[in-house]
């Protein structure tokens, strides 16, 4: 068994944060050359809630698993001989349950290939409804950003809800000698903030590397795939990407420090708040930026976000397009007349009134932003179209998505000059089975009363591959 590093070296952690998501990929050049600096950590955060719900609902990852499979390789070989805590958060893109333990059986086939062993920490983050709503009962539950009040049957209905941890469960592994730790969801920039703590430096230094580290080398420019180092100190930062196309300037580490967040100064995060008012930026090489400034306001309870899905029916989708310019100048009345021939023959087959919803996007016209789009008029001299049905069972949804598709491609319209059909459709088969579709219903801060129960350890000795439960420890 590889023993992990007892400590960071006193007074400076290095941490080496390996790209924006775990599967996006990183040049693996750039990984040997932040390996060079000797980090502490090296880690990746996997997941975010930007593709939407269907990952936590469905329960599987939103990048593919070779993709994946490359990058955690890379990291536990560069790591594990050498020692190195490899930490990755929010496992398999959303990390609830099943993607926890999608990302052990990846890690544990690595081991068994390339001969590794080491001592593995899986966190998990999936939720109990029944605390959650012990908590909302006791009005310890209040909404994130402009969410309505969390119900009950919103909590029921849910299909799963996690929590997003703090840096302390990561801490709480990587003191007991754990060597590589996979957690369910958690805050992306947590669990640089635990290997920061280690170090024993103060909160603000860890919460605002984490900040940088969060996505890998995003806040260096030009933008490439790499890897961002992280030199951290008592009172400052100094970043450097790996990739040697790259370099940190005063403008992209302050415009990264932007990132994802309501407010431009104030981060919230489990247990605290990060103030970036007073920071300021040195540029002390062509590629390293140094900060310093920031601060760290203790919060009085410890809350944590959550996030949680329900299951909202079933989709199909089909793609077509149009150079036709007779049709192109009355659009808008086409696809009001579609719309009454799909509702029409949709109950012809027994659908009942009510019983799907169809989107129509127009791209070329309004397809990004729908009714805000300012500009109500187009001269595209081509359209395409994304229809979408939503309905309660795939076998709705697949026969409504056929009826749309066919009226759109044949329906008459005025001046209309071509007898066949009016679209292009790119793709064979036409309609597209997407399956089942979520919602977001949980997205709330609840009071969690410590940063450790709502998130149980689990360690596993790893001996190529295979595993033995290690006991008696929190």
């Amino acid at each position: 068994m590889n023993a992990t590093r007892d400590k960071t070296s006193p007074g400076e952690v290095r941490l080496l944060a390996v790209t924006s998501i775990l599967g996006y990929g990183f040049p693996e050049s750039a990984l040997e050359i932040g390996m060079q600096a000797d980090p502490h950590m090296i880690g990746a955060d996997a997941g975010s809630t930007d593709p939407g719900p269907y990952y936590l609902g469905a329960g599987v990852p939103f990048c593919s698993r070779l993709s994946i499979k490359r990058d955690t390789r890379l990291m536990l070989l560069a790591a594990v001989p050498r020692g190195i805590p490899v930490v990755i958060s929010t496992c398999g893109g959303a990390g609830g349950e099943p993607h926890l333990q999608f990302m052990a059986e990846l890690v544990r086939e690595i081991a068994r290939e390339e001969k590794l062993d080491f001592k593995l920490a899986l966190i998990h983050a999936e939720q109990d409804k029944g605390f959650i709503k012990q908590q909302l009962a006791a009005g310890k539950v209040k909404p994130a950003s402009r969410r309505p009040a969390l119900t009950v049957e919103q909590v029921d209905g849910a299909e799963r809800i996690v929590a997003l941890m703090g840096p302390e469960p990561f801490e709480r592994a990587l003191e007991n000698g754990a060597q590589v730790i996979l957690a369910g969801r958690a805050t992306d920039p947590s669990i640089w903030a635990a290997g920061v703590a280690r170090g024993g430096l103060p909160p603000e230094m860890g919460w605002y590397a984490g900040k940088m580290l969060e996505c890998g080398a995003e806040p260096a420019a030009p933008k490439r795939d790499g890897c961002l180092l992280a030199r951290v100190y008592q009172d400052y930062i100094d970043l450097e990407p790996t990739n040697p196309e790259q370099s940190c300037t005063r403008l992209s580490v302050a415009n990264f420090a932007l990132h994802e967040n309501p407010s431009a100064i104030h981060h919230y995060e489990p247990g605290g708040m990060l103030d970036t008012s007073a920071c300021s930026f040195e540029q002390l090489t062509d590629r390293i930026v140094r900060v310093r400034g920031m601060k760290w306001v203790p919060a009085d309870v410890y809350t944590v976000k959550m996030e949680g899905v329900q299951r909202m029916g079933y989709r199909a989708i089909s793609m077509l397009a149009t150079r036709d310019p007779v049709l192109i100048k009355g659009i808008d009345d086409y696809l009001l007349r579609v719309r009454a021939i799909v509702d029409e023959k949709s109950r012809n087959f027994g659908v009942p009134e009510g019983g799907y919803k169809l989107s129509i996007r127009s791209y070329g016209l309004n397809g990004v932003m729908g009714e805000r789009e300012p500009r109500t008029t187009t001269t595209a001299h081509e359209l395409s179209f994304i229809l979408e049905v939503l309905a309660p069972t795939q076998e709705v949804a697949n026969a409504v998505i056929a009826i749309a598709r066919t009226t759109t491609l044949h329906a008459d319209f005025p001046g209309r000059m071509c007898k066949e059909g009016n679209m292009g459709i790119p793709f064979s088969p036409a309609d597209v089975e997407l399956g089942a579709s979520y919602e977001f219903t949980v997205y709330h801060i609840v009071d969690a009363e410590d940063p450790y129960h709502l998130f149980p350890i689990e360690y596993l000795d790893v001996t190529q591959g295979a595993t033995a439960e290690v006991k008696g420890q929190p």
